[in-house]
């Protein structure tokens, strides 16, 4: 299993321009070969795999720059860039809805402020240094101590105002948990996460996501005043700074609810998410820029990795009707289908908001009931036991100590 350690370098870091300088020639090396990629296409309508474009390229300026296992890397990035694109040229010529519009051929980075991804492959990295816990880049004045172990590579990655430089490094695949219980997980907005289980005598569980909210918010504010006078500068620090402030909020909750299942003796978790669902959404316009300002994706991702470390398995599941559909009732739960007029009737309705009542008068929480729809996606069984709990769920809280919610 492969895993990153990050290195954030800022412009008062003393690595700050020798960064800047790799990634500059790096973006050159990747234009240079895209042109040359792009030549040979209309040519042939063919592409260079990684063995010609190296033959192709190895003797330009550019390539001579950055030492030799660096810059064929980054030629290959270009043969691959090129390899997918037209896979997936010919895929959407097949299947255009699974597109939101034709594939776009490769383009070539901006020629002034432009940079691109520089990629040190372990033959690059000083193996003395490695022994004493230190990453040496060849040819260059980089060192950063570091903690990973059996390292494959090392990137340095522009963002917006800074650089990352990314350690990968491989670990053993974890053993597999051996908790006997599920969790179904519903992404939404005001609760980022509600999340049940059928262990018995465990409360549902909400995640709060009013502070992304707020992060926004504040954000957009000053980012809104930055444009008005054309402030470009400030507006790239400010947009960096907020993706920072909310990669430190998902990392803390998701890091909390693996926390919370590996406590609870849960094995699986399932987790709901629709292709597409923040094109197609439309719950109002104010509640559709924020839903869609929220990273679910970055959110999923962390909560996968860190499920993989602790060996607990993790499901994905399209979640039409689950929302609408009465867990308690067991009503059942179709694929949404666009194409027919067929429309499924369901027992209970939400009465207000972050309520719903089922056929019998019982009113839970809405999200828990969402939460519960998306295990019985995947396990149709997976209320068994588990009907006659009060489903009031509780919130956790990201700096109290996390023992077993119970009933």
């Amino acid at each position: 299993m492969q895993l990153v350690e990050k290195h954030v370098i800022n412009k008062h870091h003393k690595f700050w321009k020798e960064c800047d300088y790799l990634a500059l020639q790096s973006k050159h090396l990747y234009n240079a070969a895209n042109y040359v990629q792009r030549q040979y296409f209309f040519e042939t309508q063919k592409y260079y795999n990684s063995i010609d474009i190296y033959n192709q390229t190895k003797n330009l300026e550019a390539y001579r720059y950055l030492p030799t296992k660096v810059s064929k890397q980054i030629v290959r990035k270009v043969s691959e860039a090129w390899k997918g694109w037209l896979a997936a040229l010919k895929d959407w010529s097949k299947h255009p809805e699974k597109y939101l519009g034709q594939p776009r051929m490769p383009g070539y980075k901006p020629k002034e402020r432009g940079r691109n991804v520089v990629i040190y492959p372990i033959d690059a990295i000083s193996k003395p240094a490695l022994t004493q816990g230190i990453v040496k880049l060849s040819q260059a004045n980089i060192q950063l101590p570091t903690q990973a172990k059996n390292i494959n590579q090392v990137r340095i990655v522009p963002k917006l105002n800074h650089y990352v430089i990314e350690v990968v490094y491989t670990v053993d695949d974890p053993v597999k948990s051996k908790g006997k219980y599920v969790a179904g997980v519903d992404l939404g907005l005001n609760n980022l996460m509600a999340i049940t289980s059928n262990h018995s005598g465990i409360k549902p569980l909400l995640v709060n996501g009013r502070p992304l909210k707020s992060i926004n918010q504040f954000f957009n504010k000053r980012v809104a005043k930055a444009q008005s006078i054309e402030a470009w500068r400030q507006v790239k620090e400010l947009n960096s700074k907020r993706d920072r402030r909310i990669d430190n909020y998902l990392h803390a909750v998701s890091r909390r609810v693996i926390d919370w299942c590996q406590l609870n003796d849960i094995g699986q978790v399932i987790i709901g998410n629709n292709s597409g669902w923040k094109q197609d959404i439309n719950i109002g316009k104010k509640n559709n820029q924020e839903f869609t300002k929220i990273p679910h994706a970055k959110l999923i991702g962390l909560l996968t990795y860190k499920a993989q470390l602790a060996g607990i398995e993790v499901v994905l599941t399209e979640e039409s009707y689950t929302s609408k559909a009465s867990a308690l009732d067991g009503d059942q739960l179709p694929v949404f289908n666009n194409k027919t007029d067929f429309k499924p009737v369901f027992s209970g309705q939400r009465v207000q908001r972050g309520l719903y009542k089922t056929s019998t008068g019982r009113t839970i929480n809405a999200d828990t009931n969402g939460s519960i729809n998306i295990a019985r996606k995947v396990i149709p069984n997976f209320m068994d036991g588990i009907e006659g709990l009060p489903f009031i769920p509780v919130v956790l809280g990201l700096w109290t100590k996390i023992t077993n919610v119970d009933v």
